[in-house]
């Protein structure tokens, strides 16, 4: 017990540190992607930013309809949803979301933080983790201020791509620079595009993805011309 020994010193601990040591907050990771499939270069990025970042636990969203992708053929969810969970079972503080998957109509980031932060109540802070890629198309996601309001944004290397310019971020979206984490971790060139090309033209891939996910891939006759094998998976 830690007693203080006057009235100056007990201003020192205004009104918002008091509820942060009676209620401490909760850090939450989301590392939301269509994962068709999910790799080991997505599991390396969720363990180095939950240590990083000291994050209470990281939730993989696999998407349900994503906008940005309306223009080609992705996996059905039941699939994608399946290999996720395949690759973080049994790693601690990886956790599942079906939140997206579950929703009708097309993804969108803001409507998912809305319900996570509902979900998770007001000592909760969530950390949006993307690569500098997506980061670039920050101006053109619906909501972008509602966003950041929501969250954190983290932002990790990718190759090829420079690191975007936090200054000019901000003309299109004042308040991002003061949300925005730039991570400086390993770079990880595994590529889901690169993966589904592989198993298309019978190259090794294995060792791009977790055991479990390989097998998957091949008992189910994913990313290969012929017909995927069909089965009812309950959400």
């Amino acid at each position: 017990m830690v007693f203080i020994g006057s009235i100056q010193k007990l201003s020192i601990l205004n009104l918002q540190s008091i509820k942060e040591i009676i209620n401490p907050v909760t850090k939450i990771g989301i590392l939301g992607g269509t994962y068709d499939p999910i790799h080991n270069g997505h599991l390396a990025i969720a363990a180095e930013v939950r240590q990083r970042l000291d994050l209470a636990e990281i939730l993989f969203i696999p998407t349900g309809k994503p906008w940005q992708k309306a223009d080609r053929q992705i996996a059905p969810a039941a699939y994608r949803v399946e290999m996720v969970s395949l690759a973080i079972s049994g790693i601690d503080h990886f956790r599942l979301s079906r939140i997206e998957v579950e929703r009708p109509g097309s993804t969108y980031t803001v409507d998912t933080l809305k319900q996570l932060k509902k979900d998770y109540g007001g000592h909760t802070d969530l950390y949006f983790i993307l690569g500098w890629d997506a980061l670039l198309g920050a101006p053109y996601w619906k909501d972008p201020v509602k966003i950041i309001e929501l969250c954190y944004v983290v932002a990790v290397p990718r190759p090829g791509i420079a690191p975007p310019d936090p200054v000019a971020l901000e003309q299109t979206i004042p308040g991002i620079k003061d949300r925005l984490i730039m991570l400086d971790i390993p770079l990880i060139d595994i590529s889901s595009t690169d993966i589904r090309r592989r198993v298309a033209e019978g190259l090794p891939y294995e060792y791009l993805v977790p055991g479990p996910v390989a097998e998957y891939i091949k008992k189910n006759k994913l990313y290969t011309e012929e017909k995927p094998t069909v089965r009812r998976v309950r959400f």
